[in-house]
């Protein structure tokens, strides 16, 4: 997959001391995600394959992911330590953001996407 100008954009008008974050959730997505496109979509950084698998902003406080409800639901044990709405997990800045968890997300959204086109 190739790197999308406006995610690159997005990401250097975030606050510096943000965007070291911001640039490894990318590449997480980029190496675990390569069949799905690169776009922006609702402001935010997404990665779609025949549909939205994984979106993630910056906000003030926090690196929001946005995987679905059906993931909150799946992750609901491991995300109990983070505030988390219908479709949204949030992730303090002020503690260290869990990558490994990140990636295993978006990995099972990939994996529920291909489940539903076989």
């Amino acid at each position: 997959m190739s790197q999308n100008p406006a995610i690159t954009e997005y990401i250097q008008q975030c606050p510096h001391e943000r965007q070291d974050v911001l640039n490894q959730v990318r590449e997480i997505m980029l190496s675990c995600l390569p069949e799905a496109e690169e776009t922006m979509k609702y402001g935010m950084p997404t990665y779609y394959y025949h549909e939205n698998l994984i979106h993630f902003a910056c906000a003030q406080k926090h690196l929001g992911i946005y995987p679905t409800p059906s993931a909150i639901i799946h992750f609901a044990k491991e995300l109990q330590n983070y505030q988390t709405s219908k479709g949204a997990i949030q992730f303090p800045f002020d503690q260290p953001i869990p990558y490994d968890l990140i990636q295993k997300i978006a990995l099972w959204r990939r994996d529920q996407v291909l489940a539903k086109i076989k």
